[in-house]
């Protein structure tokens, strides 16, 4: 088969770590071991986000002025593209030397016009703040600052929704060839088409929605999204939490709309998966250490057509 696997950029910087490069590093080699051995079996294709990097990068960007003139934020997308691929580059080489890596820089074609750049920013980034800090910060430097799923004040960013990846032949080329091909970070570096050029613009497009098109546009058969839970749940966080096992595209939908994943954590994922399935592919939502688990179809959470059987409610244990 071939895969598109997509990790979260808090998977290489957890909410309790400054984002050191020697933790990134340590968390880059614990995904690596599961990334190698799905590559081993299948062609794979991985993509990552960046929200806390793009914004440690822009906090740098920012604390070098006026001695370095700070880059345009699409430059900054570009930057983490190469800093994130060659940290898994490294991970995946001391997992196992013997894979062939690439990172393909990506740029995403966007929407000049997309309602994104006109309502107020949604899309996350750089580090948790107090609610007092935030605001204060906000007004010092002209940021959008939001509230995140409940774990503090972050900086937000416009987030279109991608129409193209421009680099999709050369990804293709590469997955054939044999290589695990590292493309579309961050969700891709956002460019519009102005006055008959590509121009880059200040926003950051959502991982899981850049990786749906990733997956329909390589021709994947499975699209992977990685998080930091073993399966999807229903009642979250509550004493009534079940986990899902399979979930059709009709009850993913609904159960969107009726707010039980939410737009801060796993409801990108969930919209994501059931875009791709609903396309004609297969999705599956699961952890790092469970991948290998969850390919063999005894771990995860499967998004499956309507009709192809009813949503599943998964046993307590989930095999590692």
């Amino acid at each position: 088969m071939r895969l598109v696997i997509a990790f979260g950029g808090n998977a290489l910087i957890r909410e309790d770590e400054r984002g050191t490069w020697p933790e990134q590093t340590a968390h880059a080699i614990e995904a690596a071991g599961a990334i190698a051995r799905a590559a081993r079996a299948h062609e794979v294709i991985l993509t990552h986000g960046n929200g806390p990097q793009v914004g440690a990068l822009a906090l740098q960007q920012a604390s070098g002025e006026p001695d370095a003139p700070a880059l345009p934020f699409d430059v900054l997308d570009a930057m983490t593209q190469g800093e994130i691929g060659y940290l898994l580059q490294q991970a995946i080489a001391a997992v196992d030397p013997s894979l062939p890596t690439a990172t393909v820089l990506t740029r995403v074609l966007v929407d000049p016009a997309d309602p994104a750049f006109a309502a107020p920013p949604t899309k996350p980034i750089g580090p948790f703040y107090d609610e007092a800090t935030a605001r204060r910060l906000a007004a010092e430097r002209g940021w959008h600052v939001a509230p995140d799923a409940g774990r503090g004040w972050r900086r937000m960013m416009p987030s279109p929704r991608p129409l193209e990846i421009l680099e999709v032949h050369q990804v293709r080329v590469l997955a054939r060839a044999g290589v695990l091909v590292i493309a579309g970070g961050g969700g891709g570096i956002p460019v519009v088409r102005r006055d008959g050029r590509l121009a880059g613009v200040d926003a950051v497009i959502d991982k899981h929605r850049c990786a749906a098109e990733l997956a329909t546009a390589t021709g994947a058969d499975l699209l992977v999204l990685v998080t930091g839970v073993a399966r999807a749940a229903l009642a979250f966080g509550t004493p009534a939490e079940r986990a899902i096992a399979r979930l059709t595209v009709a009850d993913a939908l609904r159960h969107l709309d009726a707010g039980e994943f939410p737009d801060g954590s796993m409801g990108p994922k969930v919209e994501a998966a059931a875009r791709f399935v609903a396309g004609g592919g297969q999705a599956l939502i699961t952890d790092a250490v469970h991948v290998p688990a969850a390919l063999r179809g005894d771990a995860g959470t499967w998004i499956v057509p309507d009709g192809d059987g009813p949503s599943v409610l998964a046993p307590a244990a989930v095999p590692a």
